[in-house]
């Protein structure tokens, strides 16, 4: 890092794991740093106190002279863009990005981007899996896990990084040599004015990619610009080799790299369809990284899932038990739903709640009216899900899980 850059005054804004790792990395650099957070006690304010005692800290609301003193913003995502002092320090042309834009200054090594509304902690942490059992050495993580600038510590040949919308609107030079956008579908409603704004955030992950791969069954994300080699999967069936779909050989569905049969979908660990989906993007991009098929396959044959993500948790009296909490948008919701229906007459009682962060439950109607037989419903925002739930559909209110 130059002497004119360890000389600037740059202001963390949002402490969490996320800024904590800013600091952490600013302060190797050797340069100065100061932390400002809108809550009176964020996350990691104590490690961060024990590790640099000296650390201007400035805690509540966002004081606009500490903003004016500062050479750059280095802005946590949870941090809207849209913040006053934030939006402020960018008209007077102060340097605003976040955690990846320094990371992606930094790092030496091939970069994998994820991306997508549902699905990217699943794909990143097989693509790890895959490059593991390979034998690379590997950090995983970013949005999922370990923050990214703190990866950088361990020196690998290879980083898998999953990405929210938010990290990316502040990304500029990541160059990756594998970028995926998965699926788009709406949220985070309240931060985005539109579906368009919201998909342009992820969109930003295929600049300067050495290779695009894009969810050929969605038309938002197949209207992003692929940049480099052009990759596609689908659940239909691949053109070329440069599509991942499935096949129907002798009776049997099987994942497949354009004529190429990879794997049987049946011997995918973790069910539904839309995981069939999330399969053959790791396949894809393990891939684009020379992964051997076998190696791929016996990853995604013994990989159980991640916790709360269509998390089997067992079998009482002949009903199967799913722990879905981390779907916390429709689209996510959609997928569980039709991903796990065995067809036929609706069967599934789900438990539907929590802050729907503007999101737009109307597209839920249908996907209940045909897999599901009863709704409870408890939360925040069930008031704005109650609308959703057809009449097909038995409904009862509950406080808590508990009850």
């Amino acid at each position: 890092m130059a002497q004119s850059d360890r000389q600037q005054r740059t202001l963390v804004v949002g402490l969490g794991a996320t800024g904590l790792s800013v600091a952490r990395y600013l302060r190797r650099q050797g340069m100065q740093v100061a932390i400002a957070d809108s809550r009176a006690e964020p996350p990691g304010l104590a490690e961060l106190q024990r590790e640099y005692a000296d650390l201007a800290v400035f805690l509540g609301d966002f004081d606009e002279t500490v903003f004016a003193q500062a050479d750059m913003l280095v802005v946590s995502p949870g941090v809207p863009l849209s913040t006053p002092q934030v939006a402020a320090a960018m008209a007077r042309g102060v340097p605003v990005l976040g955690d990846i834009e320094l990371f992606a200054r930094a790092v030496e090594a091939p970069v994998v981007a994820i991306t997508g509304s549902n699905g990217k902690s699943t794909v990143t942490t097989l693509v790890g899996e895959m490059l593991k059992a390979a034998g690379r050495r590997v950090g995983v993580g970013g949005n999922l896990g370990t923050p990214a600038l703190d990866l950088l510590e361990d020196r690998a040949e290879l980083y898998v990084l999953e990405l929210s919308s938010f990290q990316l609107e502040t990304t500029a030079s990541l160059a990756p040599a594998v970028a995926a956008v998965l699926n788009v579908s709406p949220d985070h409603m309240d931060r985005y004015p539109n579906l368009d704004a919201y998909a342009a955030a992820k969109a930003r992950i295929l600049d300067n990619a050495a290779l695009s791969l894009r969810n050929a069954d969605d038309p938002l994300v197949m209207a992003m610009p692929a940049h480099g080699e052009d990759w596609r999967f689908t659940l239909g069936e691949p053109a070329d080799a440069r599509q991942f779909g499935v096949r129907r050989i002798d009776g049997r569905d099987w994942l497949c790299r354009g004529e190429r049969p990879l794997m049987a979908a049946d011997e995918v660990l973790i069910p539904g369809r839309h995981n069939r989906a999330n399969a053959l993007a790791a396949l894809a991009i393990g891939s684009a990284l020379e992964v051997p098929p076998e190696t791929m396959a016996e990853v995604l044959r013994r990989f159980p899932g991640l916790p709360h993500r269509c998390e089997f948790v067992g079998e009482v009296n002949g009903v199967r038990w799913y722990n879905d909490s981390k779907a916390t948008n429709v689209g996510a919701t959609l997928a569980a739903l039709r991903g796990l229906h065995p067809g036929g007459e609706p069967r599934a009682v789900i438990i539907l709640g929590g802050d729907c962060k503007g999101g737009d439950f109307g597209e839920l109607s249908g996907a209940l009216a045909e897999c599901a037989r009863g709704v409870v419903l408890m939360g925040r925002d069930r008031e704005a899900i109650r609308p959703a739930v057809p009449s097909s559909c038995a409904l009862a209110d509950a406080a808590d899980l508990e009850e």
